[in-house]
């Protein structure tokens, strides 16, 4: 298969995907940012937390 067949085959297959409207992909987007916002506030409290573990634990040793 050469690159020209692979590159003709691509826009082919570009017709038929179903783009999603301007409405759809501002809600998805905006959904996306919320969903990462928590994720990361989440993860930031968990890395401060063991963080506090860990600080415990090394002021007992010495």
């Amino acid at each position: 298969m050469n690159i020209g067949t692979y590159i003709n085959e691509a826009v082919i297959e570009l017709r038929h995907v179903r783009w999603p409207t301007r409405q759809q992909a501002i809600r998805l987007s905006i959904i996306t940012i919320g969903f990462t916002t928590a994720v990361a506030i989440s993860f930031g409290g968990i890395d401060y937390a063991l963080n506090q573990v860990v600080k415990v634990l090394l002021s007992l040793t010495y």
